[in-house]
């Protein structure tokens, strides 16, 4: 399949990725936004069994959803093992009713396949100003088993652990795409599942926000995008772009 765009670090597809994929393809780290299937909107429609299908392609990913998506879907992750979840706080909601708290948050959670030891995963930490010294203490055994102290230091000001739940202003009136995630966020979740280097895929990629982010922490990325008018936006969007042949990583 010929690329819709390509340049030294992404290359952008124009197609159903199902069908357009190699059979042995691999990447390090998948992170996409599926559509969630939540509104009667044209696009906004559930790639039935695309989890399994991905699968195939990587041992990690990122995959974007609400709580009600993955509970819908949880039988379609049986390939996958659960790690853990991060939650972006945004300033602006995105409510489908008018009778329930404001949601301003989504959710990214990453999943794994085969032994955790064997998949890539950088400690995740932020620069702490103030002189401390942060240890976890020991916990009881009624307090979910017991727990000896935590390996993990941080001194004289950092580095510390990053918290879960991490804000960042929404893509509001700046978007190609209706889900458009910003890339400040996601370059957290590249750094944190991909090796310096290495290659993400998505799959769903809209407004090529991965392949941005990739490109800011040195990785390569692969996009598949199904509406010619999103890769025709991507395109430009990525054609302005520097570069970053590792500087960063």
């Amino acid at each position: 399949m010929k690329p819709y765009y390509v340049d030294d670090s992404v290359t952008l597809y124009h197609g159903d990725w199902c069908e357009s994929i190699a059979d042995d393809f691999t990447a390090d780290l998948i992170l996409t936004d599926p559509p969630y299937g939540e509104t009667s909107l044209a696009w906004d429609r559930w790639p039935d069994g695309w989890p399994a299908l991905a699968a195939r392609h990587a041992n990690a990913m990122w995959c974007w959803g609400s709580m009600r998506m993955f509970l819908d879907r949880r039988d379609e992750f049986t390939d996958w093992t659960f790690s853990q979840d991060l939650v972006w706080e945004k300033h602006n909601g995105s409510n489908l009713a008018a009778d329930r708290f404001s949601r301003v948050h989504e959710t990214a959670t990453f999943w794994y396949q085969g032994p955790w030891s064997e998949i890539h995963h950088e400690t995740p930490t932020t620069a702490d100003a103030t002189p401390r010294t942060v240890r976890k203490k020991a916990r009881p055994a009624q307090w979910i088993g017991a727990t000896g102290p935590n390996v993990y230091v941080s001194q004289d000001g950092g580095p510390r652990l990053m918290r879960s739940v991490l804000y960042a202003p929404s893509m509001h009136g700046n978007a190609i795409n209706e889900t458009e995630k910003p890339t400040s966020f996601l370059e957290h979740l590249i750094t944190y599942g991909c090796p310096p280097g290495g290659t993400v895929v998505d799959f769903f990629a809209g407004s090529a926000s991965t392949g941005e982010a990739c490109k800011l922490t040195g990785r390569k990325a692969v996009l598949f995008e199904k509406r010619e008018q999103q890769c025709y936006e991507a395109a430009k969007r990525l054609a302005r772009m520097p570069i970053d042949f590792g500087a960063s990583a």
